[in-house]
């Protein structure tokens, strides 16, 4: 049986937002076996900082400078993960939300889950053409209650778990 838990970020927007780990994500890197980044790092000391936690993929937002895109092996704009068989995709800016599903499914035809960020606005919706999720962000929650993050634990190519997950108030 191969089980992960992932970590899942987006717009840390570091340096203005992101000023080190917060301290309500230090148990859930812990616990991590992979972290996902959605894009708007702005800083790569932040891809740095996640990476020692656990292995990272990371796609470039549209805040992400070419410092950023050069980080470790490159980041693009898009990614195709397989993670313990489940076939995930990652893309920055999904675009409007009418008729997000329907256009991230054309995009990522064989994707079993799309991972994005750019809006700040967490969800969680299982049920469209593919399903979709946004952590929101960790530092910077704009007009959301909290600042969130998401987990996923997947199970042998079955996404069992998905959570987003509000941080404590600073």
């Amino acid at each position: 049986m191969t089980r992960l838990r992932v970590l899942v970020l987006s717009d840390t927007h570091a340096p203005r937002f992101w000023m080190g780990i917060p301290a309500g994500l230090r148990a859930p890197l812990a616990g991590a076996d992979l972290i996902l980044h959605a894009g708007d790092v702005c800083a790569p000391t932040v891809l740095d900082e996640l990476a020692t936690h656990a292995p990272l993929h990371v796609v470039r937002g549209n805040n992400d400078g070419d410092d950023v895109a050069a980080w470790g092996t490159g980041v693009p704009e898009t990614l195709d993960l397989d993670l313990a068989g489940l076939r995930v995709a990652m893309i920055h800016d999904a675009g409007p939300k009418q008729g997000r599903d329907r256009r991230m499914r054309r995009r990522f035809a064989d994707a079993d889950l799309v991972v994005f960020g750019h809006s700040h606005i967490p969800l969680d919706e299982p049920d469209g053409a593919v399903p979709l999720f946004n952590p929101g962000s960790p530092t910077d929650k704009r007009r959301q209650p909290r600042a969130t993050f998401g987990q996923l634990d997947i199970e042998d190519g079955r996404l069992v778990r998905h959570e987003i997950i509000p941080l404590p108030p600073r």
